[in-house]
This record gives C-alpha cells, sequence and structure tokens, in this order.
C-alpha cells in the first residue's frame, strides 16, 4: 500500500514538472528558461527537480518526444479515416500541425536533431504509426489522378511539399517577422491564415502535376 502511495506521489510530482515545464518552454523557449525557474513554476525545490529529470535537456527532450508522439497519431487517424475526402484531410492535417507548432514553437528543432541523429529509429516511429505511402489519404489522392488522367505523384513529392510549407515558416520565424517587420502576435495571425492557404496550394500542385 505504502509503495502504491509512493508510485502516486512520484507520478503526480513528475506530470507537475512536466506541466510547469511545458508551460515555460511553450512561453519562453527552451534557451531562456532556467531549471531553477521550472522548479518555481512547479512549486518545488530545485533539487527535486534534478532527482526527476537530471537536466533540463532530458526534460525537454521528454516533453517534446510526448508531444511529437500525439502528434503523430492524431495525423495517423486523419490519413487513414475513410470517411472524409482528400480536401478534407489536407485541412485537418494542416490544422493540427499549425496549431501543434503554434504551441510547441521549439519542436521542429527537437525533431530536426532527431533525425540528424536517430534517422532510423524516426523513420520507424513514423512509418509504424502513419505509414504514409499506404494510407487512405494518398490512395485517395492516386485515384483521384488516374481518374483525371494525370501521372501519379510520388509520395515523397508531396510529404516534402507539405512539410516545407507548414514548417519552414517556424524555423525561420526570427528571420522572417525581422524581414518582414511583423511582432509575434501578427506572426501567429499569418500562420492561422496558413491553415486556409496551404492546403489550396497543395491541391494545385497536385492538380498541376
Amino acid at each position: 500500500m505504502a509503495k502504491k502511495i509512493n508510485k502516486q506521489i512520484d507520478n503526480s510530482t513528475e506530470e507537475k514538472i512536466k506541466e510547469a515545464a511545458r508551460k515555460l518552454f511553450t512561453k519562453k523557449g527552451f534557451a531562456a528558461v532556467k531549471t531553477r525557474d521550472i522548479a518555481e513554476e512547479a512549486g518545488i525545490n530545485l533539487a527535486l527537480l534534478n532527482y526527476y529529470f537530471r537536466s533540463k535537456e532530458k526534460l525537454f527532450d521528454i516533453i517534446m518526444a510526448e508531444a511529437m508522439q500525439q502528434f503523430i497519431q492524431g495525423v495517423a487517424l486523419i490519413f487513414n479515416d475513410e470517411k472524409t475526402s482528400v480536401d478534407q484531410k489536407l485541412e485537418g492535417v494542416v490544422e493540427n500541425y499549425i496549431d501543434m507548432l503554434t504551441h510547441y514553437p521549439d519542436l521542429p528543432f527537437f525533431v530536426l536533431n532527431e533525425i540528424r541523429t536517430h534517422p532510423e529509429k524516426m523513420a520507424a516511429k513514423m512509418e509504424a504509426i502513419i505509414q504514409p505511402a499506404r494510407s487512405t489519404f494518398f490512395k485517395q489522392i492516386h485515384e483521384m489522378m488516374i481518374a483525371k488522367k494525370k501521372e501519379p505523384i510520388h509520395t515523397l513529392h508531396l510529404m516534402a511539399n507539405m512539410m516545407g510549407l507548414i514548417v519552414f515558416p517556424f524555423i525561420g520565424a526570427p528571420l522572417l517577422k525581422k524581414i518582414n517587420n511583423v511582432n509575434d502576435k501578427q506572426f501567429i495571425e499569418l500562420m492561422r491564415e496558413r491553415k486556409k492557404l496551404i492546403p489550396i496550394w497543395i491541391k494545385g500542385m497536385i492538380m498541376a502535376m
């Protein structure tokens, strides 16, 4: 009984720390957050935070990995929904991506680092959950292009175009905001506009093939 209570306390403390870290990483970004800030936000002492997670880097990696896992599972559901059209799937994926990146602006850097350092692990994780080439989404696109007597587009081209249009603005945000003279609030509004624009552009690319 005592062990069960201690485990519940451990889980509760871990979640409290992760929630505090999520809030601060989202608000300030990874670089601006100190471990002491996280401890204060969680209402614990620094030694206890270090006991559970050892470093800010490890805590960041755990939070980003959980966010990425949750996101991939959400995209998989959209890609394989047999009741929705290509247009609805495009809109759903783009909306999910932009909402996720708005909430976790450091996520692209975490993903890029994972791709560089553990490409096989990252590919296996995405392939196991999403299986883009075998998804209902790409089957629908393939059928649509055959019906219009167009050469089917390779999944790599479509994925690369989607990722570029969605992710790059967040990676290049500091430069884009500076050269276009927009503040953080204006940038977020522009990203929300892209929820409507990107599906139109992607559909245009598909039909132009």
